[in-house]
């Protein structure tokens, strides 16, 4: 219980289906005073007594875990560290495998718990597979596609039948007082939104150069390669504009040479893409290539594609070209389904 209307709302129709519920949230800032600035970040201490008030209101049981340790080990510090390498990490995604999905269902089993109740907007049915929410905008089922068959068998998604409007109605009708409580957005452990500032107090300045793909000038300099982003258009700062004058975009990062390069919009576009370390959601290991859907970023483009084997990993052709594709966010294979899409599995993109 997070603090926010979902996991309420998740919590008390989960009471109301029967089940036997423990309210639990989970205490993942050092200092819990620094983790919200109004709708951006969690993690404060108003959370967790807006999650207690909650589940006061329901009528169950509730703890605090402290998991901070684990938190700033396997997801704040693997953000950092994949951004010095020149990717683009998802620490949502992080966070459900290694935090929600594995130190918290670890814990709960051994406690005797049969499963693991959130407030994701996404569907899990009784055939066992994880589908998109009714509720698009919403959708949570990329940032859940990292989870093993396994992990599933043991969680529960109640709001995935139900738009955002509709939990917002239900929880006032419940007397929750989180009805109307702003969503959280953005990365939860940067509060005001200054990602370039929370690398560079980590990272350091690492002067570098940026180049012209086209040119192979110089045409900037940069303070440390982490603040670019595969795509980025605003705050490149370069010396001299292109020669037909158009904007430049970053195509790549090269942390080995700390260098940036830039070039036209398309220049982007991609139609092959690699991945590492495939988990898959949807059953066993395919045989051969899959037609599918593919979604490469949060809240991104649906993508008809073929994903093949590709010895431990994987790689996807694309039938359209992507723009903005970057090395550490996920590729989701999905199935087209008129029940709701299926999650087929997901990947890390390395290329």
């Amino acid at each position: 219980m997070s603090g926010g209307v979902d996991s309420a709302v998740a919590a008390a129709r989960a009471v109301a289906a029967g089940y036997d519920v423990t309210g639990v949230h989970l205490a993942l800032a050092r200092n819990p005073q620094t983790y919200r600035t109004g709708a951006r970040g969690c993690c404060t201490l108003e959370d967790s007594r807006d999650a207690r008030r909650a589940a006061d209101v329901i009528g169950i049981p509730f703890y605090v875990w402290d998991m901070a340790d684990r938190f700033h080990e396997d997801v704040v510090d693997d953000f950092v560290a994949e951004y010095a390498a020149g990717r683009t990490p998802n620490p949502c995604l992080r966070c459900n495998e290694k935090i929600k999905f594995a130190a918290v269902l670890d814990r709960a089993v051994a406690l005797g718990f049969d499963a693991v109740v959130t407030g994701h907007h996404a569907r899990l049915g009784a055939d066992g597979l994880l589908r998109r929410s009714v509720d698009l905008a919403k959708d949570q089922s990329y940032v859940l596609a990292v989870l093993t068959r396994e992990q599933l068998d043991r969680s529960i998604f109640p709001l995935g039948d139900s738009t955002k409007a509709e939990v917002r109605a239900e929880a006032a009708r419940r007397g929750l007082a989180v009805a109307e409580k702003p969503d959280s957005h953005d990365i939860c452990f940067i509060a005001d939104g200054d990602t370039r500032g929370f690398l560079a107090q980590r990272l350091g300045e690492a002067p570098g150069d940026v180049v012209d793909a086209l040119t192979g000038a110089v045409v900037g300099s940069h303070s440390g390669a982490y603040q670019y982003t595969v795509g980025q258009r605003r705050g490149l700062h370069l010396d001299r504009p292109a020669p037909d004058g158009r904007p430049r975009y970053v195509l790549s990062i090269t942390p080995k040479t700390n260098t940036v390069t830039v070039g036209p919009a398309e220049a982007l576009e991609v139609d092959r893409v690699r991945a590492t370390r495939p988990v898959w959601t949807g059953g066993a290991r395919p045989a051969g290539p899959v037609e599918c859907e593919v979604q490469l970023r949060a809240h991104g483009d649906v993508v008809p594609a073929t994903v093949s084997l590709d010895g431990d990993g994987l790689r996807a052709s694309l039938r359209r070209p992507v723009r903005g594709v970057a090395a550490g966010q996920a590729i989701v294979a999905y199935r087209p389904d008129p029940a709701g899409d299926v999650v087929l599995g997901s990947a890390t993109i390395t290329d």
